[in-house]
Protein backbone atom coordinates (compact mmCIF):
# COMPACT_ATOMS: atom_id res chain seq x y z
CA UNK A 1 0.00 0.00 0.00
CA UNK A 2 1.61 3.63 -0.66
CA UNK A 3 2.39 5.59 2.30
CA UNK A 4 1.64 9.04 3.40
CA UNK A 5 2.89 11.45 6.01
CA UNK A 6 0.46 13.32 7.93
CA UNK A 7 2.77 15.98 9.69
CA UNK A 8 -0.31 17.30 11.86
CA UNK A 9 -2.85 15.24 13.73
CA UNK A 10 -4.71 18.73 14.63
CA UNK A 11 -8.45 19.92 12.97
CA UNK A 12 -6.95 20.13 9.60
CA UNK A 13 -4.45 17.32 9.43
CA UNK A 14 -7.47 14.63 10.62
CA UNK A 15 -9.98 16.35 9.48
CA UNK A 16 -9.11 17.31 6.13
CA UNK A 17 -6.04 16.27 4.29
CA UNK A 18 -6.12 13.34 6.19
CA UNK A 19 -9.36 12.11 5.08
CA UNK A 20 -8.60 12.52 1.46
CA UNK A 21 -5.33 10.68 1.80
CA UNK A 22 -6.90 7.79 3.00
CA UNK A 23 -10.10 7.62 0.87
CA UNK A 24 -7.20 7.95 -2.31
CA UNK A 25 -5.94 4.33 -1.21
CA UNK A 26 -2.87 5.75 0.93
CA UNK A 27 -1.93 4.27 4.52
CA UNK A 28 -1.77 7.54 6.42
CA UNK A 29 1.02 8.69 9.61
CA UNK A 30 0.52 11.34 11.67
CA UNK A 31 3.36 12.90 13.32
CA UNK A 32 2.07 14.94 16.46
CA UNK A 33 3.57 15.99 19.43
CA UNK A 34 -0.23 15.39 21.33
CA UNK A 35 0.46 12.01 23.37
CA UNK A 36 -3.00 11.10 23.73
CA UNK A 37 -4.10 11.72 20.08
CA UNK A 38 -0.87 9.79 18.73
CA UNK A 39 -1.47 6.56 21.24
CA UNK A 40 -5.72 6.51 19.99
CA UNK A 41 -4.58 6.60 16.51
CA UNK A 42 -1.79 3.94 17.11
CA UNK A 43 -4.51 1.48 18.88
CA UNK A 44 -7.09 2.19 16.48
CA UNK A 45 -5.66 2.78 13.37
CA UNK A 46 -8.94 4.99 12.46
CA UNK A 47 -10.59 7.77 13.77
CA UNK A 48 -14.70 9.52 13.21
CA UNK A 49 -15.33 12.07 10.76
CA UNK A 50 -18.26 14.14 11.02
CA UNK A 51 -19.63 16.13 8.05
CA UNK A 52 -22.07 18.81 9.86
CA UNK A 53 -24.87 21.19 8.19
CA UNK A 54 -28.03 23.19 9.86
CA UNK A 55 -30.04 19.60 8.75
CA UNK A 56 -27.81 17.41 10.78
CA UNK A 57 -25.03 15.43 10.35
CA UNK A 58 -23.59 12.24 8.54
CA UNK A 59 -20.56 10.00 10.49
CA UNK A 60 -17.81 8.14 8.43
CA UNK A 61 -14.86 6.32 10.05
CA UNK A 62 -11.48 7.14 8.25
CA UNK A 63 -9.22 4.13 7.74
CA UNK A 64 -5.46 2.84 7.38
CA UNK A 65 -4.52 5.37 9.78
CA UNK A 66 -1.49 4.67 12.73
CA UNK A 67 0.68 7.63 14.39
CA UNK A 68 4.14 8.68 15.47
CA UNK A 69 5.43 10.97 18.10
CA UNK A 70 7.01 14.31 16.71
CA UNK A 71 9.45 14.02 20.01
CA UNK A 72 10.55 10.40 18.68
CA UNK A 73 13.20 11.92 15.68
CA UNK A 74 14.49 9.06 15.07
CA UNK A 75 11.04 7.76 14.11
CA UNK A 76 9.65 10.81 12.54
CA UNK A 77 12.30 10.71 10.17
CA UNK A 78 11.74 7.18 9.05
CA UNK A 79 8.31 7.60 8.00
CA UNK A 80 9.28 10.62 6.20
CA UNK A 81 12.06 8.63 4.11
CA UNK A 82 9.64 6.21 3.46
CA UNK A 83 6.47 8.08 2.20
CA UNK A 84 4.97 8.52 -1.11
CA UNK A 85 3.73 11.57 -0.26
CA UNK A 86 4.03 13.79 2.77
CA UNK A 87 1.82 17.32 4.23
CA UNK A 88 1.99 19.69 6.57
CA UNK A 89 -0.73 20.80 9.02
CA UNK A 90 1.10 22.76 11.73
CA UNK A 91 0.30 26.60 12.32
CA UNK A 92 2.57 28.97 10.99
CA UNK A 93 4.13 29.12 14.10
CA UNK A 94 4.97 25.62 14.98
CA UNK A 95 6.60 25.04 11.26
CA UNK A 96 9.95 25.77 12.76
CA UNK A 97 9.60 22.99 15.42
CA UNK A 98 9.04 20.12 12.71
CA UNK A 99 12.02 21.32 10.48
CA UNK A 100 14.51 19.43 11.92
CA UNK A 101 12.85 16.09 11.79
CA UNK A 102 11.89 16.71 7.54
CA UNK A 103 15.64 17.47 7.41
CA UNK A 104 17.06 14.24 9.25
CA UNK A 105 14.23 12.20 6.99
CA UNK A 106 15.16 13.98 3.54
CA UNK A 107 18.63 13.22 4.74
CA UNK A 108 17.79 9.14 5.08
CA UNK A 109 15.64 9.13 2.09
CA UNK A 110 18.48 10.45 -0.40
CA UNK A 111 20.69 7.52 1.76
CA UNK A 112 18.48 4.99 0.84
CA UNK A 113 18.13 5.89 -2.76
CA UNK A 114 14.46 6.97 -2.49
CA UNK A 115 12.66 8.96 -5.08
CA UNK A 116 11.68 12.84 -5.04
CA UNK A 117 9.39 13.71 -2.38
CA UNK A 118 6.65 16.38 -2.61
CA UNK A 119 5.63 18.07 0.47
CA UNK A 120 2.08 19.65 0.43
CA UNK A 121 1.96 22.54 2.78
CA UNK A 122 -1.34 23.36 3.76
CA UNK A 123 -0.72 26.27 5.83
CA UNK A 124 -2.39 29.84 6.70
CA UNK A 125 0.63 31.40 6.07
CA UNK A 126 1.65 33.68 2.59
CA UNK A 127 4.39 32.10 0.50
CA UNK A 128 4.73 29.04 2.73
CA UNK A 129 6.59 27.73 0.24
CA UNK A 130 9.48 30.33 0.39
CA UNK A 131 9.47 30.20 4.06
CA UNK A 132 9.62 26.18 4.64
CA UNK A 133 12.38 26.73 1.77
CA UNK A 134 14.43 28.72 3.70
CA UNK A 135 14.06 27.08 6.98
CA UNK A 136 15.11 23.75 5.71
CA UNK A 137 18.10 24.89 3.32
CA UNK A 138 19.44 26.61 6.48
CA UNK A 139 19.77 22.97 8.32
CA UNK A 140 21.75 21.91 4.92
CA UNK A 141 24.97 22.10 3.66
CA UNK A 142 25.62 23.89 0.23
CA UNK A 143 25.62 20.54 -1.66
CA UNK A 144 22.57 19.46 0.07
CA UNK A 145 20.57 22.44 -0.71
CA UNK A 146 21.59 21.34 -4.72
CA UNK A 147 19.92 18.22 -4.44
CA UNK A 148 16.99 19.42 -2.38
CA UNK A 149 15.94 21.62 -5.17
CA UNK A 150 16.18 18.60 -7.42
CA UNK A 151 14.12 15.92 -5.65
CA UNK A 152 12.01 17.82 -3.04
CA UNK A 153 8.80 19.59 -3.93
CA UNK A 154 7.50 22.39 -1.94
CA UNK A 155 3.71 22.36 -2.63
CA UNK A 156 1.20 25.33 -1.85
CA UNK A 157 -2.07 24.39 -1.06
CA UNK A 158 -5.37 26.72 -0.55
CA UNK A 159 -7.50 25.51 2.67
CA UNK A 160 -11.09 26.21 1.96
CA UNK A 161 -12.56 23.54 4.17
CA UNK A 162 -14.35 25.17 7.47
CA UNK A 163 -13.12 23.29 10.22
CA UNK A 164 -14.03 25.10 13.73
CA UNK A 165 -12.55 25.22 17.35
CA UNK A 166 -13.60 21.70 18.26
CA UNK A 167 -16.08 21.43 21.72
CA UNK A 168 -16.63 18.73 24.07
CA UNK A 169 -20.06 18.57 22.62
CA UNK A 170 -18.85 18.33 18.52
CA UNK A 171 -16.83 15.54 20.02
CA UNK A 172 -19.64 13.43 21.42
CA UNK A 173 -17.71 11.23 23.39
CA UNK A 174 -14.90 10.59 20.72
CA UNK A 175 -11.41 12.48 21.36
CA UNK A 176 -10.57 12.45 18.19
CA UNK A 177 -14.07 13.19 16.22
CA UNK A 178 -13.42 16.29 13.85
CA UNK A 179 -16.36 18.01 12.89
CA UNK A 180 -16.19 19.86 9.57
CA UNK A 181 -18.22 21.13 6.83
CA UNK A 182 -18.95 19.24 3.22
CA UNK A 183 -16.45 21.40 1.24
CA UNK A 184 -13.78 19.06 0.54
CA UNK A 185 -11.71 20.48 -2.49
CA UNK A 186 -7.95 21.06 -2.16
CA UNK A 187 -6.52 23.13 -5.04
CA UNK A 188 -2.53 22.92 -5.12
CA UNK A 189 0.08 24.50 -7.05
CA UNK A 190 0.48 21.89 -10.09
CA UNK A 191 4.36 23.26 -10.95
CA UNK A 192 5.95 22.63 -7.73
CA UNK A 193 5.54 18.90 -7.80
CA UNK A 194 8.96 16.83 -8.76
CA UNK A 195 8.10 14.23 -10.58
CA UNK A 196 4.84 12.80 -11.31
CA UNK A 197 1.31 14.48 -9.96
CA UNK A 198 0.36 12.10 -7.48
CA UNK A 199 -3.44 11.06 -7.27
CA UNK A 200 -5.46 12.38 -4.18
CA UNK A 201 -9.07 12.75 -4.03
CA UNK A 202 -10.16 15.93 -4.49
CA UNK A 203 -7.14 17.27 -5.67
CA UNK A 204 -6.98 19.96 -8.08
CA UNK A 205 -3.94 20.79 -9.23
CA UNK A 206 -3.65 24.78 -11.21
CA UNK A 207 -1.43 27.03 -12.19
CA UNK A 208 -0.60 29.98 -12.17
CA UNK A 209 -1.13 28.88 -8.45
CA UNK A 210 -1.09 32.66 -7.26
CA UNK A 211 -4.73 33.06 -8.53
CA UNK A 212 -6.43 30.45 -5.84
CA UNK A 213 -4.26 31.87 -2.96
CA UNK A 214 -5.42 34.95 -3.70
CA UNK A 215 -8.82 34.00 -4.35
CA UNK A 216 -8.68 32.63 -0.63
CA UNK A 217 -7.24 35.35 0.68
CA UNK A 218 -9.39 38.07 -0.64
CA UNK A 219 -12.88 35.94 -1.66
CA UNK A 220 -13.57 33.27 1.23
CA UNK A 221 -11.00 35.09 3.65
CA UNK A 222 -12.07 38.37 3.24
CA UNK A 223 -16.04 37.80 3.15
CA UNK A 224 -15.87 35.55 6.31
CA UNK A 225 -13.69 38.43 8.18
CA UNK A 226 -16.20 40.92 6.73
CA UNK A 227 -18.63 38.58 7.90
CA UNK A 228 -16.95 38.76 11.56
CA UNK A 229 -15.92 42.51 11.92
CA UNK A 230 -19.82 43.76 11.23
CA UNK A 231 -21.88 40.84 13.72
CA UNK A 232 -19.50 42.33 16.13
CA UNK A 233 -20.85 45.88 15.20
CA UNK A 234 -23.92 44.23 16.10
CA UNK A 235 -23.30 42.45 19.09
CA UNK A 236 -23.92 38.31 17.55
CA UNK A 237 -21.97 35.63 18.59
CA UNK A 238 -21.82 33.73 15.64
CA UNK A 239 -21.37 34.02 12.06
CA UNK A 240 -24.39 32.02 10.96
CA UNK A 241 -26.26 35.02 12.82
CA UNK A 242 -24.56 37.63 11.29
CA UNK A 243 -24.66 36.77 7.85
CA UNK A 244 -28.44 35.87 8.40
CA UNK A 245 -28.95 39.51 9.02
CA UNK A 246 -29.76 41.32 5.39
CA UNK A 247 -27.50 44.20 5.43
CA UNK A 248 -24.69 42.19 6.41
CA UNK A 249 -24.98 39.65 3.42
CA UNK A 250 -25.76 42.52 1.07
CA UNK A 251 -22.47 44.34 1.93
CA UNK A 252 -20.17 41.00 2.51
CA UNK A 253 -21.46 39.87 -1.25
CA UNK A 254 -20.80 42.84 -2.50
CA UNK A 255 -17.55 43.39 -1.53
CA UNK A 256 -16.48 39.80 -2.10
CA UNK A 257 -17.83 40.61 -5.88
CA UNK A 258 -15.57 43.71 -6.01
CA UNK A 259 -12.77 41.02 -4.88
CA UNK A 260 -14.12 38.76 -7.63
CA UNK A 261 -14.09 41.76 -10.65
CA UNK A 262 -10.46 42.53 -9.99
CA UNK A 263 -9.43 39.42 -9.84
CA UNK A 264 -10.83 38.39 -13.04
CA UNK A 265 -8.98 41.55 -14.42
CA UNK A 266 -5.92 40.39 -12.80
CA UNK A 267 -5.74 36.89 -13.78
CA UNK A 268 -8.16 36.66 -16.56
CA UNK A 269 -10.01 34.32 -14.95
CA UNK A 270 -13.26 33.17 -15.75
CA UNK A 271 -15.43 35.79 -13.27
CA UNK A 272 -18.82 33.56 -13.54
CA UNK A 273 -16.87 30.49 -11.89
CA UNK A 274 -15.55 33.12 -9.60
CA UNK A 275 -19.66 34.77 -9.10
CA UNK A 276 -20.79 30.32 -8.56
CA UNK A 277 -17.86 30.55 -5.78
CA UNK A 278 -19.13 33.53 -3.78
CA UNK A 279 -22.25 31.90 -4.03
CA UNK A 280 -21.38 28.48 -2.18
CA UNK A 281 -19.05 30.48 0.17
CA UNK A 282 -22.71 32.60 1.29
CA UNK A 283 -24.65 29.82 1.82
CA UNK A 284 -21.54 27.80 3.93
CA UNK A 285 -21.51 30.68 6.09
CA UNK A 286 -24.67 30.07 7.09
CA UNK A 287 -23.79 26.54 8.37
CA UNK A 288 -25.40 26.93 12.23
CA UNK A 289 -23.80 23.32 12.97
CA UNK A 290 -20.03 24.82 12.31
CA UNK A 291 -20.80 27.20 15.60
CA UNK A 292 -18.07 29.52 14.08
CA UNK A 293 -17.74 32.80 15.72
CA UNK A 294 -17.34 36.25 15.24
CA UNK A 295 -14.33 36.41 18.16
CA UNK A 296 -12.65 33.52 16.11
CA UNK A 297 -12.98 34.60 12.48
CA UNK A 298 -12.47 38.41 13.30
CA UNK A 299 -9.41 37.16 15.81
CA UNK A 300 -6.08 39.10 15.63
CA UNK A 301 -7.09 41.92 13.32
CA UNK A 302 -3.63 43.21 12.60
CA UNK A 303 -2.76 40.55 10.70
CA UNK A 304 -5.82 40.98 8.75
CA UNK A 305 -5.52 44.41 8.16
CA UNK A 306 -2.34 43.87 6.88
CA UNK A 307 -0.91 45.62 3.59
CA UNK A 308 -1.27 42.36 1.60
CA UNK A 309 -3.60 40.51 3.56
CA UNK A 310 -7.66 39.69 3.16
CA UNK A 311 -9.08 43.23 4.03
CA UNK A 312 -6.51 46.20 2.72
CA UNK A 313 -4.90 43.72 -0.49
CA UNK A 314 -8.20 43.03 -1.85
CA UNK A 315 -8.92 46.73 -1.66
CA UNK A 316 -5.28 47.56 -3.12
CA UNK A 317 -6.06 45.10 -5.56
CA UNK A 318 -9.24 46.52 -6.62
CA UNK A 319 -7.69 50.27 -6.73
CA UNK A 320 -5.23 48.90 -9.31
CA UNK A 321 -7.68 47.55 -11.31
CA UNK A 322 -10.02 50.87 -11.48
CA UNK A 323 -12.35 49.30 -9.11
CA UNK A 324 -13.29 51.30 -6.06
CA UNK A 325 -13.55 48.78 -3.22
CA UNK A 326 -16.65 50.67 -1.17
CA UNK A 327 -17.97 47.37 0.48
CA UNK A 328 -14.72 46.27 1.00
CA UNK A 329 -13.81 49.41 2.85
CA UNK A 330 -16.81 48.73 4.99
CA UNK A 331 -15.40 45.70 6.35
CA UNK A 332 -11.88 47.07 6.78
CA UNK A 333 -13.53 50.38 8.86
CA UNK A 334 -15.44 47.96 11.07
CA UNK A 335 -12.05 45.75 11.90
CA UNK A 336 -10.03 49.11 12.78
CA UNK A 337 -12.62 49.44 15.17
CA UNK A 338 -11.84 46.16 16.60
CA UNK A 339 -8.08 46.47 16.43
CA UNK A 340 -8.11 50.12 18.47
CA UNK A 341 -10.96 48.17 21.03
CA UNK A 342 -8.22 44.92 21.80
CA UNK A 343 -5.40 47.64 21.74
CA UNK A 344 -3.87 48.68 24.99
CA UNK A 345 -4.09 52.32 25.70
CA UNK A 346 -6.04 53.50 22.85
CA UNK A 347 -9.08 55.29 22.73
CA UNK A 348 -12.03 55.33 19.71
CA UNK A 349 -11.47 58.60 17.28
CA UNK A 350 -10.00 59.81 14.03
CA UNK A 351 -6.04 60.07 15.25
CA UNK A 352 -6.22 56.79 16.58
CA UNK A 353 -7.82 55.21 12.93
CA UNK A 354 -5.11 56.62 11.00
CA UNK A 355 -2.25 55.37 13.46
CA UNK A 356 -3.84 52.67 13.02
CA UNK A 357 -4.24 52.27 8.96
CA UNK A 358 -0.35 54.09 8.78
CA UNK A 359 1.40 51.58 10.99
CA UNK A 360 -0.85 48.42 10.71
CA UNK A 361 -1.49 48.60 6.90
CA UNK A 362 0.60 51.38 5.86
CA UNK A 363 -1.35 54.34 4.36
CA UNK A 364 -1.30 57.61 4.67
CA UNK A 365 -4.60 59.17 5.70
CA UNK A 366 -4.55 61.22 2.29
CA UNK A 367 -4.63 57.69 0.28
CA UNK A 368 -7.40 56.44 -1.25
CA UNK A 369 -8.29 53.58 0.38
CA UNK A 370 -7.41 55.66 3.96
CA UNK A 371 -10.03 58.05 2.75
CA UNK A 372 -12.74 55.35 2.45
CA UNK A 373 -12.09 53.39 5.38
CA UNK A 374 -12.18 56.60 7.66
CA UNK A 375 -15.40 57.61 6.27
CA UNK A 376 -16.63 54.39 6.98
CA UNK A 377 -15.00 54.76 10.05
CA UNK A 378 -16.01 58.01 11.25
CA UNK A 379 -19.68 56.82 10.75
CA UNK A 380 -19.27 53.85 12.55
CA UNK A 381 -18.05 56.01 15.60
CA UNK A 382 -21.38 58.62 15.43
CA UNK A 383 -23.48 55.21 15.63
CA UNK A 384 -24.27 54.71 11.83
CA UNK A 385 -26.91 51.48 11.83
CA UNK A 386 -25.74 48.85 9.17
CA UNK A 387 -28.58 50.29 6.64
CA UNK A 388 -26.45 53.55 6.99
CA UNK A 389 -23.16 52.09 6.08
CA UNK A 390 -24.72 49.99 3.17
CA UNK A 391 -26.53 52.90 1.78
CA UNK A 392 -23.35 54.63 1.92
CA UNK A 393 -21.10 52.07 0.18
CA UNK A 394 -24.18 52.17 -2.34
CA UNK A 395 -23.48 55.78 -3.52
CA UNK A 396 -19.87 55.31 -3.57
CA UNK A 397 -20.05 52.51 -5.84
CA UNK A 398 -22.67 54.01 -8.24
CA UNK A 399 -20.56 57.55 -8.55
CA UNK A 400 -17.33 55.56 -9.28
CA UNK A 401 -19.23 53.04 -12.33
CA UNK A 402 -20.39 56.88 -13.32
CA UNK A 403 -17.23 58.24 -13.11
CA UNK A 404 -17.76 60.59 -10.57
CA UNK A 405 -14.91 59.95 -8.39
Amino acid sequence: MKKAVMYGGGNIGRGFIGSLLSKSGFEVTFIDVAEPVVKELQEKRSYPLRYVSSEGFIDERVENVTAVNGNDAAAAAEVIARCDIMATAVGARILKFIVPNIVAGIRQRWAEGRGPLNIIICENLNDANKILEGMLKEKMTPEEQAKFDETVGLVEASIGRMVPVQTDEMKDGEPLRVCVEKYGFLPVDKAAFKGAVPEIKNMVPYEPFDFFIKRKLFIHNMGHATCAYLGGLLGLDYIYESIDVPEVRIIVQNAMLESALSLAKFYGADLAAIQLHITDLLGRFTNAALKDTCQRVGGDPARKLAPADRMIGSSLLALKQGITPAYISVGAAAAVKRYIDEAEGMEQGIEAAEKVLAEVSGLKASDALAVLVLDNYKMILEGASLAELRRKADLVKAASLNGII
